[in-house]
């Protein structure tokens, strides 16, 4: 095979025809703790072709505890989480910012985590760069709504949504700022793309009115986009649960590559409207298809994903997230009929 990881995916972003579908595989610390032995065989024979690069930035002295781990967590913002279930994330059960009138004591960036000499951080990340051939991702990722659930609680944030006053939007304000000095640091060094993230859907449509979506987080990632275009960077974003009401916003605003939780959607409207327009980054469905004791309900999702958007030319990135509940046998069943799929197309496997 002549191209690199990072030329496959590239060519799949830009449809000029990668030799074969790059893969991205997720695994939750849950794997290491319950199925290690999968994981070893996941490594061995799907690789993956994206990357990270040595951190640059500085520990906080807020932090507690660790992200994975059964107990409590708290993070550089001083969100704290509470985790039932090793390997996996914790939720906010008592949100940092309980009153609104606080908000602008309490919302405090994490800037002592930022590098403290830019450009020996800039160098550091281009060395990392220079040192695979795998496409390299940016070492953080903006969650302004995500950000603001943890800071607030969801049920206040989804309050706050319906009336926004002065209060939520400085808070918004805050986050959003904070974001684009980060990636404003990334942007500035030879990283491939720059990824951001909000899980914004439930089981059937959005959280929040799409016309408040288009008010208030729009723009955000307008400004992600337009800052990753500027400096010849790609624009990754996921996203969970049923987005389809969104999914012309985020190509309208210059997303590159959507991961996105199809399987609760109607996958022919979304080809219709995004196929050639953006990569499907994944995903296989973690609900119904991965915990499946049965490796024949992952290679018929295979089927059926490929038969919405799947074309040699590009535009399909292999991923899904390896969890709690996957079942090993469906896992291996989907990336070798992903094999099948890229062999009846003449491609190279």
């Amino acid at each position: 095979m002549s191209q690199t990881s990072r030329e496959l995916v590239r060519r799949a972003l830009t449809f000029t025809w990668p030799e074969r579908l790059p893969v991205n595989l997720w695994m939750l610390p849950w794997v290491d703790l319950h199925l290690p032995q999968l994981k070893v065989e996941l490594n061995r024979r799907w690789p993956g072709d994206f990357s990270g690069v040595p951190s640059p930035y500085r520990p906080s002295a807020r932090t507690r505890g660790r992200q994975h781990d059964v107990g409590l967590y708290v993070d550089e913002w001083g969100c704290e989480f509470t985790n039932l279930q090793a390997g996996v994330i914790g939720e906010v059960k008592s949100p940092l910012v309980t009153e609104l009138d606080d908000w602008d004591r309490l919302v405090r960036p994490p800037v002592e985590t930022l590098p403290e000499n830019p450009a020996a951080a800039r160098d550091l990340v281009n060395r990392g760069c220079a040192a695979t051939t795998k496409f390299v991702t940016a070492g953080c990722c903006p969650r302004p709504w995500e950000r603001y659930q943890f800071l607030r609680g969801t049920e206040n944030a989804m309050m706050d949504m319906m009336d926004p006053d002065e209060r939520v939007l400085g808070i918004l304000r805050r986050i959003h700022e904070h974001h684009l000095r980060e990636f404003e640091f990334w942007a500035g060094t030879d990283v491939d793309a720059l990824n951001f993230m909000d899980d914004w859907g439930s089981q059937r449509q959005l959280l929040i009115p799409p016309r408040i979506w288009r008010e208030l987080f729009k723009p955000m990632y307008r400004d992600y986009c337009d800052l990753a275009r500027s400096h010849g960077k790609f624009a990754f974003m996921h996203s969970d649960g049923h987005t389809a009401e969104i999914f012309d916003d985020l190509v309208e605003v210059g997303v590159n590559a959507l991961n996105a939780q199809v399987f609760c959607m109607d996958m022919a409207d979304l080809a219709r409207r995004a196929k050639g327009k953006l990569t499907f980054w994944g995903e296989i469905d973690r609900q119904q298809v991965l915990p499946s004791p049965d490796p024949a309900v992952g290679r018929n999702a295979v089927r059926e994903y490929a038969r919405h958007f799947f074309d040699p030319a590009g535009g399909v990135i292999v991923q899904f997230e390896v969890s709690a509940g996957s079942n090993p046998a469906t896992v291996l069943a989907i990336l070798e009929e992903w094999e099948a799929v890229q062999r009846e197309a003449g491609m190279t496997v």
